[in-house]
């Protein structure tokens, strides 16, 4: 029962619901938690502000390779935030119910 958590950001609250239901329904995620935040960044040379919102996805380690594929072909950036964080810890019942919804 091997589990990771996978983040990214998008533009939109909207787009954020849009790529949390495919997550969840193509059953590469079992939850996926959107968050608004600010992001301060370089881009193109210049810094930036920007109002984004952040998906933190909940996946079998087995699937994550699908997850990423998945929000590169679903996402609008140029080059999306994608970042994958094992879990070395946890409740057990939370991470098989992570791996039965993601199976």
């Amino acid at each position: 029962m091997s589990v990771s958590v996978v983040t990214t950001t998008v533009g939109s609250e909207d787009a954020a619901e849009s790529l949390a239901k495919g997550i969840v329904g193509a059953r590469l995620g079992a939850c996926v938690q959107i968050v608004p935040i600010r992001s301060i960044y370089r881009w193109d040379g210049e810094v930036r502000v920007d109002a984004e919102w952040q998906c933190v996805v909940k996946t079998s380690t087995t699937r994550v390779d699908e997850l990423v594929a998945h929000i590169k072909a679903h996402h609008t950036y140029d080059v999306p935030e994608v970042v994958v964080t094992p879990v070395t810890g946890g409740s057990d019942d939370y991470l098989a119910w992570v791996s039965e919804e993601t199976s």
